[in-house]
């Protein structure tokens, strides 16, 4: 991850759905938000020297994807989702490695709290 260090970086932060991800069978059956915030490590000089977005990563089509992941097959780990949806960016994307945090801010904890979440870091 040294060189990626310094890789250029898109970020998408808030990407938020309804999705049934969960344990318990109410999850499933009710449902409740999940955020993802996503960062794909890509070079993007050649985007920038001839202005043209075919060159980089679509941030708008990484968006939707993520959308589609949160509402699409249902899991019953956070960690699955997160797993899922960096491996299709991987294959869907032109980019390098993707670091993806999905936050599940209404998980079923009965103690006070301000957010779970779940990082990944992956490269091709």
């Amino acid at each position: 991850m040294t060189a990626l260090k310094r890789a250029d970086r898109i970020s998408i932060t808030g990407v938020s759905a309804i999705g049934h991800h969960g344990v318990f069978e109410r999850e499933k059956r009710d449902g409740q938000p999940f955020i993802v915030d996503a960062v794909l490590f890509t070079d993007v000089r050649a985007a920038a020297r001839n202005d043209e977005l075919g060159k980089t990563a679509n941030y708008a089509e990484v968006a939707e994807l993520i959308k589609a992941m949160i509402t699409g097959e249902v899991f019953d780990l956070i960690e699955t989702l997160a797993e899922r949806t960096a491996q299709r960016i991987l294959e869907d994307f032109d980019i390098e490695a993707v670091e993806l945090t999905v936050h599940k801010p209404k998980a079923p904890i009965q103690v006070p709290f301000g957010d779970v979440s779940i990082t990944v870091y992956r490269e091709r």
